[in-house]
């Protein structure tokens, strides 16, 4: 009855976005990859995943112009993004955009563990679920 459930990662760092992937694989989810913001974007508006994991700083389009195009989707309105950066939220543009885009989390890399990232997801998750 536990349909699998897709997650996109969005992260240039190569090492990072495998690692995540192989944990999610491990707990039965369906990751997908974007190695820069244009293709998360492009993933994302194609294969409608049930919850972005996006870092900020990429390559093409950084994450927050990716999730601002999401966010024009009428899908994109409503999908869970937990933004995973090295940046911490305290540039006034960057704060802003946060308000007006609603990630459900801000994570700092750093702060973080791979294994606690994907429980944080599981929990996000599990909470739609029971939403819909």
């Amino acid at each position: 009855m536990n349909t699998q459930k897709t997650i996109l990662i969005a992260e240039d760092e190569k090492s990072l976005r495998e690692a995540i992937a192989d944990i999610l694989r491990l707990k039965k989810f369906n990751p997908l990859e974007a190695k820069n913001g244009k293709e998360g974007v492009e993933i994302a508006l194609g294969k409608h995943p049930d919850l972005i994991l996006l870092d900020l700083v990429m390559p093409e389009m950084d994450g927050m112009t990716a999730l601002k195009h999401i966010r024009e989707d009428a899908w994109g309105e409503k999908v869970p993004v937990i933004i995973l950066t090295n940046l911490s939220a305290t540039k006034e543009q960057l704060v802003e955009d946060i308000v007006t885009h609603k990630p459900m989390h801000y994570l700092i890399k750093s702060d973080w563990k791979l294994h606690d990232v994907v429980k944080k997801i599981e929990e996000i998750l599990e909470t739609q679920g029971t939403k819909g």
